[in-house]
């Protein structure tokens, strides 16, 4: 089987290039550079030599070898660097799920194809784990001017679910479940999953544990807007003052 597909989408990682921008610039369509992407579709001997000649990569590699990001750095023309001995960094990919996509994704989340359209974050993480992005878009987990507000961004790593029972209660979580995307606080009591939000006016839900498809743990997360972190000074500063008269009365 041809190696194609494979290093087209090595090289798009390499250059940052998305799937319409890579197809623009060999005059493709986006769907008929994901076929090649995906080994659905083979490409005419003209679309390699322009793609091999454009990037100077021998053709038999571009076809029978998987190129790594090391062998890309070293050819000559577009991909070249000044001194392909310097040290190289992979930053980890992560799909992004926004208002946009998120209907879409309940029904392709396993769809690897759709799962390379989605807007991605590039981040210095573990490449060798899977994480994925979810845009917040309510207020269920904000309370009192703190938490998570709308057009936020959590970055979940997924959890497998011979490990949800291991998970300490309370942490947060982007499940998907009963063709919805919730982002609460998980307790599980045997095999069903009690989700909170930090809103104090939204109802718990439970859900037994067999109808989850995929839980993320929240492991970072972007915020919209600068938190107030002269505010929390204060209420720490204001708690070690209570603590003091305390011990004051107690002397």
């Amino acid at each position: 089987m041809s190696k194609f597909g494979k290093n087209i989408r090595k090289i798009r990682s390499v250059k940052t290039l998305s799937q319409q921008a890579f197809a623009e610039l060999f005059g493709l369509k986006r769907g008929t550079l994901g076929a090649y992407e995906e080994g659905r579709s083979e490409p005419k001997i003209e679309t390699i030599i322009k793609i091999a000649n454009h990037f100077s990569i021998p053709i038999d590699d571009l076809l029978t070898k998987e190129l790594t990001v090391n062998k890309l750095l070293k050819f000559k023309g577009d991909l070249a660097i000044e001194d392909s001995s310097s040290p190289t960094e992979t930053f980890a990919r992560v799909p992004c799920i926004t208002p946009k996509t998120s209907g879409e994704y309940m029904h392709r989340y396993k769809d690897k194809s759709f799962l390379l359209q989605l807007p991605a974050l590039s981040l210095p993480i573990n490449p060798e784990k899977r994480f994925r992005g979810y845009t917040v878009e309510n207020l269920e987990m904000g309370s009192n001017d703190k938490g998570l507000f709308p057009k936020d961004i959590v970055i979940g790593e997924v959890v497998p679910k011979n490990v949800y029972k291991k998970l300490n209660n309370g942490v947060l979580v982007l499940v998907l479940a009963n063709n919805a995307l919730i982002l609460r606080r998980l307790y599980i009591a045997k095999d069903i999953a009690t989700l909170r939000a930090d809103h104090k006016n939204v109802e718990e839900m439970s859900i037994p544990l067999s109808d989850i498809e995929e839980l993320w743990r929240i492991r970072y997360v972007f915020y919209h807007r600068l938190p107030d972190l002269k505010e929390g000074l204060e209420e720490k500063l204001q708690k070690l003052e209570k603590e003091f008269a305390k011990i004051r009365k107690g002397l």
